[in-house]
């Protein structure tokens, strides 16, 4: 909570049971907030319209996590053990029988790393924020198999083939 009647300039806000000060454009006065690298997830995230998100938002990991969970679904086998042990966190694909991660925030840091060590293939790694949107769009790309089935090689040729057209620039 913010009392911002007192003076424009400074606000006096509410944290963890105590109150610290700070200046009106958000530089902490209190020594652990000098930590900040100003790649935290900022407030009121899930409010903006998706093309006003950072992807640094709570609902991706609280203020203080920075990274994120990514699953190689073409190595996973579906064992299903990570969506076992961090339940809000995974979900296995209903097609490919997969997993893959439908909220970054939904379980602590150690539930995620409990699931991540229980991977037999080891397929869910820890990525940069900053990485994750550039690993999901590669992964719109990719022929993620039946569990138990081979890639079919010519889908795969066809799919680079697509993909080098589209990056290819117009003359």
């Amino acid at each position: 909570m913010a009392d911002f009647s007192a003076d424009p300039d400074r606000a006096v806000t509410h944290y963890s049971g105590s109150f610290e000060q700070q200046d009106w454009n958000g530089s902490p006065t209190d020594p652990v907030d000098s930590l900040r690298t100003g790649l935290e997830p900022e407030l009121g995230g899930v409010l903006r319209e998706e093309g006003d998100r950072s992807g640094l938002e709570p609902e991706l990991g609280g203020v203080w996590r920075q990274k994120g969970v990514y699953v190689d679904e073409v190595t996973c086998i579906g064992c299903k053990h990570c969506a076992h042990v961090a339940r809000n966190t995974f979900f296995i694909e209903p097609n490919y029988g997969r997993s893959r991660v439908v909220r970054q925030d939904g379980d602590s840091e150690d539930v995620i790393q409990e699931a991540i060590d229980t991977c037999p293939v080891d397929c869910i790694h820890w990525v940069d924020y900053t990485h994750l949107q550039q690993l999901e769009a590669e992964r719109a790309d990719q022929i993620i198999p039946l569990a138990g089935f081979p890639v079919d090689p010519a889908l795969v040729r066809r799919r680079q083939k697509n993909k080098q057209l589209k990056a290819k620039p117009a003359h």
